[in-house]
């Protein structure tokens, strides 16, 4: 009978009698209505994705190293309409995720012999482009490994201005990194700038170190056990693992490359609002400058 009178309910509204009135009708409460209508909204998107839920644990079954990317492929390939999102969704609500490991490749080795610099910005206060560039390393997993990107680093802007994506975790890749960041300021005065960074082995390196000195640039690193005194570094790589590395599955070192570089030059440099630096992206922020030193 309750069913029935839910119906009837559906049926007067059809024929656009008010809600109110319609459950009168019937004696059925508008809040009892609205209720049926989300469990009856409910039932049909798991009726929906039944097929689409028991074709994936078939997937998985027969391929338990697959992500919901790989999943949504083999989905499509069999002829269901579905996006990754959906699936994801739906693999998170089963349990369909794979567990990734929990191991974390360390990228700073602080136990060298190399000459260690004091910390040259402690206290320092930032007041235009090329004042400080700092540099850091972080890990990225990939479907079967790591690899490991540098970054330079302008703190006034908090602009990516060199980067390298790379397999190995050594000063190479660094340098890499830096003459990126020389070749984007090749047309600016460099003049008293301090380059930052942690005492890992790659940045206090001999080839590393070579090149801030061949460009006149001072050396600075942080304190020992101080991860802060990197910590604008530090944030962006939180904001790169966030809103890029942790929603995708990358499947080899070319599939991280072209997502990475995207998510740096044309998401994080240009588009990417920061409240420091009055809600302008980092690259709108040096425009503005520019405007602002023109005009003064």
């Amino acid at each position: 009978m309750w069913q029935y009178e839910l119906i009837l309910v559906n049926q007067l509204s059809a024929y656009r009698v008010v809600v109110k009135t319609a459950a009168q009708i019937v004696f059925v409460s508008k809040s009892g209505y609205y209720k049926w209508l989300k469990r009856k909204g409910q039932n049909l998107r798991d009726l929906r994705n039944r097929p689409v839920l028991k074709d994936i644990r078939a997937i998985i079954g027969t391929n338990p190293g697959y992500g919901y990317r790989r999943a949504t492929w083999a989905l499509r390939k069999q002829g269901q309409v579905v996006n990754h999102k959906r699936v994801l969704r739906l693999m998170r609500i089963f349990g369909l995720i794979i567990k990734r490991t929990k191991f974390h490749p360390i990228t700073t080795d602080s136990k060298h012999e190399n000459p260690v610099y004091p910390n040259l910005i402690r206290g320092l206060r930032i007041t235009h482009p090329n004042q400080v560039w700092a540099s850091d390393f972080t890990y990225i997993q990939l479907r079967q490994g790591w690899v490991y990107l540098a970054v330079e680093m302008d703190l006034y802007s908090r602009r990516i201005i060199g980067w390298s994506l790379s397999r190995n975790l050594n000063a190479d890749t660094a340098v890499d990194a830096l003459h990126m960041a020389l070749y984007n300021r090749r047309n600016d005065n460099l003049s008293g700038l301090i380059h930052h960074s942690d005492r890992g082995v790659q940045f206090t390196s001999f080839d590393y170190t070579q090149v801030l000195r061949n460009n006149g640039i001072q050396i600075s690193n942080s304190r020992k056990a101080y991860p802060y005194d990197n910590a604008f570094v530090e944030s962006f790589f939180k904001t790169l693992k966030i809103e890029e590395v942790y929603l995708n599955e990358y499947e080899d070192f070319e599939d991280a490359l072209k997502n990475i570089k995207q998510f740096i030059e044309d998401v994080y440099n240009e588009k990417r609002m920061h409240s420091s630096l009055g809600y302008m992206s980092p690259l709108e922020f040096e425009r503005q400058r520019q405007i602002d030193n023109i005009a003064g």
